[in-house]
């Protein structure tokens, strides 16, 4: 007697459609940049009301937007190099203090001592450099914990800035000014002002500056066999060993490129504030690890995108103009608001590593 067999059902076109979406929904939830997109979706909504609410305002013209990457050179690229480290495992609570080392060596060698600001540019460099190999020694093969060495690392640069000078020093020089005032301008995206004034939006060279570093480091970590070895030796120490990735090398390549990055950060910082003084850039750590978290950069490591922190970045700042549009809301809410923002994000980054967990 024949026996017949039937021949397995095969899914219909729309299942097939249906499984393939779930699947990828699925891949980016595990991968880095589910929480990107979390970020995104956080920045459109917030800006989109910021837009409808203050409409009379220009909030949504291009003006309002340059505004945000006029006023944060500095940190666009400093949270792009914390966004790494974290990448890593590891933490700079330095970085605040190093910018206000670096503008008020700026300020003193350039206006007191009659320095170049070529010359200078190329000793803050090396002087990041330097800062970055001494952290990343004690922390790759003293074995000692980042958050200690680069508090440490805070309280020094912040007492060299002290003893340099205690007085604010304003820069004056020509050629900084320069450097300080080049700026893009662009013919679309403007608005007509009260006077009927025709108001052009532009950026400044500082701003371009900032964003060819925060590209470098995305190349660096998305295409090269170091960014790679970033990733691996943040998800997880002991598999990095087993799949040969040299971790004490990756610990100091990843903090001297940092402070090589936050000393270009201090650079781009003080042409924006164009002077030096001992308070400047506190708790500037604080935001640069707040654009990291938000932009969805894991505290415990191995899980993050650099671009993210740049989102990260434009969320913090919007925030905060739209609370100043606002003008009956104390300054203290943009605070507040964050800190909800960034608590929000910490659960949500729980949440996530449990799945990574349960799916391992």
């Amino acid at each position: 007697m024949m026996t017949l067999t039937r021949k397995p059902t095969q899914p219909t076109a729309p299942a097939n459609i249906v499984g393939r979406a779930w699947r990828r929904i699925k891949g980016r939830f595990y991968g880095n940049n589910f929480l990107l997109l979390i970020t995104v979706a956080l920045f459109i909504a917030i800006y989109a009301v910021g837009m409808i609410v203050y409409q009379d305002k220009n909030f949504g013209s291009l003006n309002s937007f340059f505004d945000m990457l006029n006023s944060n050179p500095g940190l666009i690229v400093i949270a792009a190099g914390m966004a790494m480290v974290m990448i890593s495992g590891g933490i700079d609570i330095s970085v605040g203090s190093q910018v206000a080392l670096y503008c008020m060596m700026f300020a003193y060698f350039i206006e007191k001592q009659g320095l170049s600001v070529s010359t200078m540019i190329a000793v803050v460099l090396a002087s990041g450099l330097v800062f970055g190999l001494v952290q990343g020694v004690l922390v790759a093969y003293f074995k000692i914990q980042p958050f200690i060495v680069t508090l440490a690392g805070m309280f020094l640069a912040r007492g060299l800035t002290a003893m340099i000078s205690d007085q604010t020093i304003d820069i004056t020089n020509r050629d900084f000014m320069k450097l300080a005032t080049t700026k893009i301008t662009f013919s679309f995206g403007g608005y007509y002002n009260a006077a009927g004034v025709y108001q052009r939006p532009f950026i400044y060279l500082s701003v371009v500056l900032a964003l060819l570093g925060l590209l470098l480091v995305w190349l660096v970590m998305t295409w090269t066999r170091c960014g790679r070895n970033v990733y691996a030796l943040g998800d997880s120490e002991p598999s990095a060993r087993l799949m040969g990735v040299d971790v004490n090398r990756t610990k100091l390549t990843v903090y001297v490129f940092n402070g090589l990055l936050t000393a270009f950060g201090g650079f781009l910082f003080c042409l924006f504030s164009t002077g030096g003084a001992v308070e400047k850039a506190q708790g500037f750590e604080i935001q640069a690890i707040a654009s990291s978290v938000i932009g969805g950069t894991m505290l415990t490591g191995g899980v993050g995108n650099i671009l993210g922190s740049f989102v990260g970045m434009l969320v913090q700042t919007t925030i905060t103009k739209f609370i100043n549009f606002n003008g009956t809301l104390a300054n203290g809410w943009s605070s507040v608001v964050l800190a909800l923002i960034m608590s929000f994000f910490i659960i949500l980054q729980s949440v996530f590593a449990y799945v990574r967990s349960q799916r391992r």
